[in-house]
């Protein structure tokens, strides 16, 4: 009710679930010890509320836009596969199975569970694997044909009905030693309220640190994904979302929820979706969703004494392809290569080694583009495009007219600055002294002129280079002008006194520039 989306609906989700479950079992901490189980859980979501309520009241909810798209693909594709090798322990009933979720500790664990013909079973594998076929084949067939789409939403249910029947019938005789040969899930505490767990959140110095860690990376991945999800919803029916309020309604709900038995809720895209096209229009849809779930917990929680642990790692590993958008991938790789590598960072940095590395990973990259791109030193010499008055790149446009006398450069960096500054100078003084070399005289120009349309800030190294760039023109006989620079610019030239020393030739356009060059009538805008 906190939040500013209509449509989006929170709750458990898949990635963030899955990937709690994998980040808690580094730890070392064995799942049958529910009691130290769920300290952890709710203590990381206690975390993960804590650092969402701190993004949006800190006006923080802007960082997920530096959380790229590229970043984010990477890492859901690395995750599904961490999260599927994980589900290899229910599928094959490995009874000893490693806690990391790296590749190498997986592949290891495997093969020494399989060298041993004891430590798993196969009546776990046959019935996982059957029906993992059988959900992916109405997938399949729902894909080809629309009207049998039913069909593969009803597969998973059916999967569990089923094959909870065939493990009661292969473990019947061991009802009473329960010596299954087949692992179920057992009994399940129901009940139509949730207990006060305040008493089970763990501050203990030993593992604090980590449950830190993991909570904070648990609030970014879930935030990124409930804004996402609740701008792309909201956009269809025209209206906007405030980030910082979706933040700081999420972050309130986990804290919430770790007191109250709850773990780490998000928005759900599937379940956003079936509420849109349900045509929900305010959120009083979450509450009969939330009802709906209440009486189930209250009436059907018998029912799952017998459901394979299998059959349930089985359609988690059907999830695992929807998590790994190749088409995507492709898409970045065609279009940006840089981009393709945060991606590709994201996910080595997953699944080779942990959630956080391979996040900060695709960040770091990330970030690491946009500075190379904003200081790179793109320049180009432009000319007069004919029988018009704008100005184009001469490589670009081979038609543009070179101005007699006059160099005219662009700058295409959004800063000059000490990273690029020199370099930007020395590449301006090559192009007049191959113009001096080639025509054999002192210098063919008189004028340079610099186009800093594109140009957002200066610092002091990048006016510095100006001034000796200004000088080396001066011993030549050459004549600097600035064209069309923003006001912060102009107003860090002036404090420099440098407007002064190239004489004032400030204009307003590259073309007002020429023409009081050429002209040599001095319009300057100071």
């Amino acid at each position: 009710m906190l939040a500013s989306s209509r449509e989006i609906v929170i709750g458990p989700g898949s990635v963030d679930s899955l990937l709690l479950s994998s980040m808690i079992q580094t730890l070392k901490v064995p799942i049958h010890d529910s009691i130290t189980y769920n300290q952890l859980v709710f203590t990381v979501t206690f975390f993960a509320g804590i650092f969402q309520v701190a993004f949006g009241l800190f006006r923080f909810g802007f960082l997920v836009e530096y959380l790229s798209d590229p970043t984010i693909v990477g890492f859901l594709a690395a995750a599904a596969v961490s999260i599927g090798l994980q589900q290899l322990k229910g599928l094959f009933g490995i009874v000893n199975f490693t806690n990391k979720t790296g590749l190498f500790s997986v592949v290891k664990s495997l093969w020494t569970s399989f060298k041993n013909q004891s430590a798993w079973h196969p009546y776990n594998l046959i019935i996982g694997f059957s029906f993992l076929c059988f959900i992916l084949f109405t997938r399949f067939l729902g894909k080809r044909n629309k009207k049998l789409m039913w069909l593969s939403h009803v597969a998973p249910l059916l999967s569990v009905i089923v094959s909870s029947v065939v493990a009661y019938k292969i473990n019947f005789n061991e009802l009473q030693v329960k010596d299954y040969k087949v692992e179920v899930l057992g009994p399940i505490k129901g009940g139509s309220s949730n207990p006060s767990s305040l008493h089970q959140l763990t501050f203990d110095s030993q593992v604090v640190g980590h449950l830190i860690r993991i909570g904070l990376t648990i609030a970014i991945i879930s935030l990124t994904g409930s804004i996402a999800v609740g701008r792309s919803f909201a956009s269809l029916k025209g209206h906007s979302i405030d980030p910082n309020r979706e933040v700081v309604s999420l972050g309130i709900m986990n804290i919430v929820g770790s007191l109250t038995s709850c773990y780490i809720a998000s928005g759900s895209l599937s379940r956003t979706a079936v509420n849109y096209n349900a045509g929900s229009e305010t959120m009083v849809s979450n509450i009969v969703m939330a009802l709906t779930v209440l009486m189930s917990l209250k009436f059907l929680t018998g029912l799952l004494y017998f459901t394979p642990k299998a059959i349930l790692a089985a359609i988690i590993l059907s999830a695992v392809p929807g998590l790994i958008d190749l088409n995507k991938a492709r898409e970045i790789w065609n279009v940006d290569k840089m981009d393709f590598l945060a991606c590709t960072g994201a996910f080595l940095g997953v699944l080779f080694a942990s959630a956080e590395i391979g996040l900060a990973i695709g960040i770091t990259i990330s970030f690491a583009k946009i500075i190379i791109t904003s200081i790179q030193p793109a320049t180009a010499v432009i000319g007069r495009l004919p029988g018009t008055d704008a100005f184009g790149d001469v490589e670009q446009y081979p038609m543009a007219v070179n101005i007699p006398g006059v160099l005219i450069v662009s700058l295409k960096s959004s800063w000059l600055c000490f990273a690029n500054a020199n370099l930007v100078e020395e590449r301006i003084e090559r192009w007049v002294n191959n113009a001096k070399a080639k025509e054999g005289r002192e210098s063919t120009f008189t004028y340079v002129i610099i186009d800093a349309s594109s140009l957002t800030n200066i610092d002091t190294a990048g006016i510095a280079s100006l001034v000796e760039l200004n000088k080396n023109l001066i011993s030549r006989g050459v004549k600097l002008a600035i064209a069309n620079p923003r006001w912060h610019v102009i107003h860090k030239l002036r404090l420099a006194n440098f407007v002064s020393k190239i004489g004032g030739r400030i204009f307003l356009s590259v073309g007002e520039a020429v023409d009081a060059c050429v002209g040599t009538k001095i319009m300057v805008v100071v």
